[in-house]
């Protein structure tokens, strides 16, 4: 179930078809390209936040799979997840399983891989994050991505989620707490059956 090949064109401003911007601070930069031989939509960021969200209906019992490509060329200085001051990553990739509970997997510049926590949310929101890449020892190369998030919210929300869907995505990009810069791409995003 493709959710994001970026093979079918953008608006004038750069948006995907299929796809909503929206922007919490500063104006989005953002463009289809073809790059290293993949349509991929280019995100790039100074002193700005904003994210490409689209709605899906992604049954995880058929679909538990949520693979992807990404590359971070530029990684916001100083950013880490865990402290409110510094929260910014060059690329995020967000799964909505209903209005109150979503999990985040980031590439972080200072946490470090493999790590858990939770998000700074709005209330009554919760948001997992897992840091699947950290720091520039993989930048500027395309990385594929495969996690069960089925699986994934199981383990970190203790439960199966109901209905058993994903409802959303989202890539986002953001600088405006560390006051710097940051690029990343994303590619061929799609949920699979695992078999």
């Amino acid at each position: 179930m493709v959710v994001g090949d970026f093979a079918a064109g953008s608006d004038p401003d750069g948006v995907p078809n299929g796809w909503q911007l929206k922007e919490k601070a500063g104006r989005a930069s953002l463009s289809i390209v073809n790059v290293d031989g993949l349509k991929a939509v280019q995100l790039r960021s100074t002193n700005t936040s904003f994210s490409l969200q689209r709605q899906v209906n992604a049954d995880l019992k058929k679909f538990p799979i949520l693979s992807w490509k990404w590359k971070v060329t530029k990684l916001p200085e100083g950013g880490d997840f865990r402290h409110s001051k510094t929260d910014d990553q060059a690329a995020q990739l967000f799964v909505a399983f209903n209005k109150r509970q979503m999990i985040v997997y980031i590439w972080d510049t200072t946490a470090p891989k493999d790590l858990i926590g939770e998000a700074l949310a709005p209330p009554f929101m919760s948001i997992k994050v897992v840091v699947l890449r950290s720091a520039k020892e993989d930048a500027g190369k395309w990385l594929t991505e495969s996690r069960n998030v089925y699986e994934d919210y199981r383990k970190l929300y203790g439960d199966t989620p109901s209905p058993p869907v994903a409802a959303g995505v989202r890539l986002q990009i953001n600088t405006q707490h560390t006051r710097s810069s940051a690029e990343s791409y994303f590619a061929d995003l799609a949920f699979e059956t695992g078999t």
